[in-house]
């Protein structure tokens, strides 16, 4: 890679892999009825085809990163890109729900190489801070594009082809970047990695992946046995992972890095927005679709607008840097995301998709701005050599605020939404509003009991909403203060 014009290709090559990976994020959820019709998955089954990639994915994180500090991050990224690509191939041809749950793991352990190593790359290549903060807020945009995009993209092949184009959609662009990114990225790694401790990435697998895990189910099916001792299972290993770190000689994750306010604070910040906006991501949906009546490819461009302001505010984030403090950029965008969460708590039964649209507007921009921001604070506040293993630690917290934003806002939500459906309403009316409308659209009359639960649905996201307003508002105070002290350079080496 050579030149300037070099760099702003490298960065196109490194979007390119957190492009696909918001899309698949959000494209299952369209082709859940299709392959559910072919393959005829049990309810378990079907659970783990959609969650086992984000465990497999949260469990491998910290695990990955190390790894591509010590044998190369480019090198990590090409082996995953391929590992992408071949079970994308796999999970487009899976003629049975056990195969399909393989494919999706192994999708799983493809993203967690992926993740960390763009994001420590683009640290490699962009060594002014000033474009590094631009390089980041492409990035950002091509996450949020991604997240816009899968919904509208899946809709489309699936009115024309079969389920699993879904996911053969990852193939070419995964070959694209075995073709290229060998001759636009550069390789870095840490020159004195030490030696690698299989204890301690076993640990790190066994802290993440059951603590996940019970948060998901318990979102699912309630906390109940299995779920705490799951969680709990994860935190003792957790301690026993870093008591093992402060005893090695080279930890696999240096625990230093938190002493650091600058990435203490982001990665903190970023799980904590992370937390509140998931939650959001898990109501909306459903309100456009079971509360307005909207079809799912409505529904999706409606979503459209929070995309795009989401994109304006990371690449606002980095022209205003130049202008203004992180501390008080980083404060505003999560102040803008709880006024969008406060807009959202006045939305109706029959007239809320005008409420709906500009709070997720506020939301999505405001949480784009400061987590841009915070990003960039996160790869800049550590050593270059240990990029990979800051980067993953961040998108680790990202995981770990998805599940608990979706378990906790969702359980919420979810308590209040029981509340007001009638006792002798059938079951699976109680459970969720999918459920209700199923239910009514069975029953002679089933105007009220339909009624009713779309008015307790909007009543749990008023709940949720002022829950996400105070957590934003309390995360925006924290990023304020901590972050005051920090003052952000020029130009680094």
């Amino acid at each position: 890679m050579a030149g300037r014009g070099g760099k702003w290709w490298a960065l196109a090559v490194l979007v390119l892999p957190m492009l696909l990976i918001s899309v698949d994020m959000t494209v299952l959820g369209f082709a859940l009825p299709y392959l559910a019709e072919d393959l005829a998955p049990t309810g378990v089954e079907q659970l783990w085809i959609v969650d086992i990639y984000s465990f497999m994915l949260a469990g491998l994180l910290v695990l990955m990163g190390t790894l591509g500090d010590r044998i190369g991050r480019r090198k990590l990224l090409l082996i995953g890109a391929a590992a992408f690509g071949a079970a994308s191939v796999l999970a487009a041809f899976s003629g049975t729900p056990a195969l399909l749950i393989a494919a999706r793991a192994l999708l799983g352990v493809g993203g967690a190489t992926l993740m960390p190593s763009t994001l420590s790359l683009i640290r490699t290549v962009f060594t002014d801070a000033k474009e590094r903060k631009l390089a980041i807020a492409v990035w950002s945009a091509g996450f949020s594009g991604g997240m816009a995009l899968g919904p509208v993209l899946g809709g489309w092949l699936l009115e024309h082809f079969w389920w699993g184009s879904v996911f053969l959609i990852n193939v070419p662009v995964m070959v694209l970047l075995l073709a290229v990114g060998p001759f636009l990225l550069p390789e870095a790694r840490d020159p004195n990695p030490g030696r690698f401790d299989v204890a301690s990435a076993a640990m790190s697998f066994a802290t993440v992946l059951p603590i996940v895990y019970g948060v998901k189910m318990a979102a699912e099916h309630g906390f109940g046995v299995v779920e705490a001792v799951s969680v709990a299972a994860g935190l003792v290993f957790g301690v026993l992972f870093v008591r093992r770190q402060r005893t090695l000689k080279d930890p696999m994750l240096d625990l230093e890095l938190f002493k650091n306010r600058a990435f203490s604070v982001s990665v903190a910040t970023n799980t904590l927005a992370v937390f509140a906006v998931v939650g959001l991501l898990f109501l909306v949906p459903q309100y456009l679709q079971l509360v307005l009546g909207l079809s799912p490819v409505r529904a999706a461009l409606w979503m459209l607008p929070a995309t795009v302001a989401g994109i304006a505010g990371a690449l606002l984030a980095a022209k205003l840097s130049a202008r203004f403090r992180t501390s008080s950029l980083v404060g505003l965008g999560l102040a803008m995301s709880a006024a969008g969460y406060l807009v959202m708590s006045f939305i109706g039964v029959e007239s809320g998709l005008a409420a709906l649209v500009i709070g997720f507007v506020l939301v999505g921009g405001g949480a784009a701005l400061a987590e841009t921001l915070t990003n960039d604070l996160v790869v800049s506040a550590v050593p270059p050599e240990r990029a990979g293993a800051a980067s993953a630690i961040s998108e680790t917290g990202y995981e770990l605020g998805g599940a608990l934003g979706t378990a906790v806002l969702g359980t919420l939500a979810t308590a209040v939404y029981r509340a007001g459906i009638p006792a002798d309403a059938p079951a699976a009316a109680r459970e969720t509003i999918g459920g209700a409308d199923a239910a009514a659209r069975a029953l002679p009359d089933g105007h009220g009991l339909l009624t009713a639960a779309r008015e307790s649905f909007v009543d749990g996201m008023h709940v949720t909403s002022f829950a996400g307003t105070v957590l934003l508002v309390l995360t925006a105070v924290q990023a304020f203060l901590l972050l005051r002290a920090h003052r952000p350079v020029t130009v680094e080496g």
